[in-house]
């Protein structure tokens, strides 16, 4: 490897190309990823196959992101480390083919291992570029990390929207629906709603929204019975598309980190997977990285509540499996105009109407999107040459977050879980907090030490 690279006029729009490239690509394979998993819950409910597989997913999460992603990022690098780890998540759409808890556990399993280098990947590839780029422009580099991180998960949180589109328009059709035959002629579903029983509207209000225990023998609701087979395969198809075109997109439009990190030592370089294992832990000796632990809890368990508690209780229970993606679809959209902080609480009303629910959700989707932003960033400028071992924490605790949430949402309800998500919350919140004011105090001792050392020389001269 050379020992430096010299910089053109244009080096600047090619680290910008860089960075749109990597965030469509993220942004097409998790409208694959999330537009399935939003699903899991309420389509592969036997034997509660969706919302355990989603649990194995952040399970083998857990284990990648303690063994894996420094190991494999300094054998294939950053970038085909996100290439390939694309392909890990490709038998879990396979999986859909064929929906039992035999495979669909081993496909989420293999999700997670590869869900660990590639996040980690992603990570360390966003704040390592934003140092050449602050060369270049002036700009201090841990400004450039936010504006980058935030670049990029506007793209990966419009995955959301278009998952949600894709699912719920081929849900809402009459693909693979079952016709029936009376006196030769063929009578579909929507016929046979448009005759005039006098059956009573159940108070779906009752069991539904907060009110929603999963494990409950009460449910009598037909909103929860599951779409035809033809449907989600049609679905799986797309979507495993979307992921192939996602791998090929790094490969060939997204540069190689070592153009940009010439002569800089990952954390990882040299050592063994042990020692890889142990760089991963020891940075739980920094207490910034200890503070930023519940926030980072709570960011995993408030996404395995969007993808499964969400989805079910308020969403497919109250209006139907088919309404999932387009209700989810605008809480992504609506998110930005609500305040991060009030998530959790304001799910505690119970909503009455379609608007109810996106307003509602519009405050998880907010907390999601901001929790999100800030704290990656945060990562990358409190442990600058350490990267590689910060980004692996936060993905092992927001993982731990997510089984915790996943393996339990079968036997709480959702008036529990939030309470369990506003605690979370709370303490996130003083702990990120902490961190705000530990590192003001420093930077104005900083500021003053400098000041005085100033006026020290002026006086000498």
């Amino acid at each position: 490897m050379p020992s430096s690279v010299v910089f053109g006029t244009n080096e600047k729009w090619r680290i910008n190309r860089n960075i749109f490239v990597l965030g469509f690509a993220f942004m097409i394979h998790f409208t694959a990823f999330h537009g399935t998993a939003n699903l899991q819950s309420s389509v592969n409910t036997d034997a509660a196959a969706g919302t355990f597989t989603l649990a194995a997913i952040y399970f083998s999460l857990i284990l990648s992101n303690i063994f894996l992603p420094a190991l494999v990022i300094q054998w294939l690098g950053c970038k085909w480390t996100m290439a390939l780890s694309f392909i890990a998540y490709m038998p879990f759409i396979i999986a859909q083919f064929y929906p039992h808890l035999h495979t669909l556990v081993p496909a989420g399993m293999m999700v997670g291992f590869g869900g660990g280098p590639l996040w980690c990947a992603k990570c360390t590839y966003l704040s390592v570029v934003a140092e050449p780029y602050a060369k270049l422009s002036g700009v201090s580099a841990e400004v450039l990390v936010v504006r980058f991180f935030g670049l990029f998960f506007m793209f990966y949180q419009m995955a959301q929207i278009w998952g949600n589109l894709i699912s719920s328009a081929i849900l809402s059709s009459s693909l693979g629906d079952v016709t029936l035959y009376s006196n030769e002629t063929y009578l579909n579903a929507d016929v046979i709603a448009s005759f005039n029983y006098s059956i009573p509207a159940p108070d779906y209000g009752a069991t539904c929204g907060v009110n929603f225990c999963s494990g409950s023998e009460e449910h009598d609701n037909s909103n929860l019975e599951p779409p035809s087979p033809l449907k989600i395969q049609v679905i799986a198809g797309i979507y495993l598309a979307c992921m192939l075109a996602a791998c090929v997109l790094v490969a060939i439009g997204v540069d190689s980190l070592s153009r940009y990190n010439t002569g800089r030592q990952p954390t990882g370089h040299g050592k063994s997977g042990l020692q890889l294992l142990a760089v991963t832990l020891r940075q739980l000796r920094h207490k910034y990285q200890l503070l930023l632990l519940p926030v980072i809890g709570y960011i995993g368990a408030e996404q395995a509540f969007m993808a499964a508690d969400f989805t079910q209780a308020f969403v497919g229970c109250a209006y139907g499996i088919p309404n999932i993606g387009f209700i989810s679809r605008h809480v992504n959209r609506l998110a930005p105009k609500f305040m991060s902080f009030d998530g959790p609480s304001a799910l505690e009303t119970r909503p009455r109407t379609m608007a109810d629910v996106l307003f509602l959700g519009s405050h998880l989707g907010t907390a999601d999107a901001v929790w999100l932003v800030q704290v990656n960033a945060l990562s990358g400028i409190l442990f600058p040459g350490d990267e590689e071992a910060a980004y692996s924490n936060f993905r092992l605790w927001e993982a731990t977050g997510s089984v915790l949430s996943y393996a339990s949402a079968p036997y709480l309800c959702v008036r529990t879980r939030l309470y369990v998500l506003l605690g979370l919350l709370l303490l996130g919140f003083s702990g990120y907090t902490t961190i705000e004011v530990m590192e003001y105090k420093v930077k104005k001792r900083h500021h003053q030490e400098r000041n005085f050392e100033l006026v020290t020389k002026t006086e000498q001269d």
